[in-house]
């Protein structure tokens, strides 16, 4: 029988062959569009959104913290975390379907809601995820993974191959990363998902487009933070 690490290993190689991969053509095209358009937004209105979703995301992160059982996975295999870790992505992604059929059904007002929703659905699986596979979030430096992490889920093929050199290069990082860089943070989230969320507020169909795009979003934030603290395990034999 392969030795499971032996297993991870080969799935983190292709995983980061993923995440290094040039995006589609029509990928290509919306972000070169929405760059466009954010240079015409005054730079004043981008310091505006920039510090409301770091408001936004910094409560989102205290209120997961505290909700956490940082001790829930204590003693367990690699392969137990994994197990453990696809129960709560399993979960996670479907509260999240339900809160955007909801939303996605219920208009303009209920679907401008679903970004905050949708935004703490995600953090409060991440808290989730770094507890299953044994870091302690009450650590500031394990916040701040938190969050490259999640821009490593949903960002640009250029960002994306900057923050997955920092997720795997954390040990040193750590030591001289302050902050996030929130004004990236928030375009390159804000670009990731506008297209949907726009299509979600279309009555008849939002509430179909809204499920199909929270399965989708949480399933791949659930493939990146698993390989993401795979990544810091193995590199760090902490376990068997």
């Amino acid at each position: 029988m392969i030795d499971y690490s032996v297993k991870v290993r080969d799935e983190l190689q292709a995983w980061k062959r993923t995440m290094i991969k040039q995006s589609g053509f029509i990928t290509r095209v919306s972000k070169k569009t929405q760059g466009k358009v954010n240079e015409l937004i005054p730079e004043k209105v981008h310091k505006i959104l920039t510090e409301s979703i770091k408001s936004m995301v910094k409560t989102t992160l205290v209120g997961s913290n505290i909700m956490t059982n940082k001790h829930q996975a204590t003693g367990l295999s690699l392969y137990e975390r994994d197990e453990l870790f696809k129960k709560k992505l399993s979960l996670f992604r479907r509260t999240a379907v339900i809160e955007g059929a909801g939303t996605g059904a219920g208009g303009l007002l209920l679907g401008l809601a679903d970004f905050p929703l949708l935004l703490s659905i995600k953090m409060k699986f991440l808290f989730e995820a770094a507890a299953v596979y044994g870091f302690d979030t009450n650590e500031y430096e394990e916040r701040l993974f938190i969050l490259h992490v999640f821009q490593l889920a949903f960002s640009s093929d250029e960002k994306r191959k900057e923050t997955l050199h920092i997720i795997e290069n954390w040990e040193e990082q750590r030591k001289i990363l302050a902050d996030m860089d929130w004004l990236a943070f928030q375009q390159e989230y804000r670009d990731y998902i506008d297209l949907v969320k726009i299509l979600q507020l279309i009555p008849g169909v939002g509430a179909v487009i809204g499920a199909y795009a929270n399965y989708n979003l949480l399933d791949r934030l659930g493939e990146t933070a698993m390989n993401a603290y795979r990544l810091r395990l193995l590199k760090a034999p902490l376990l068997d």
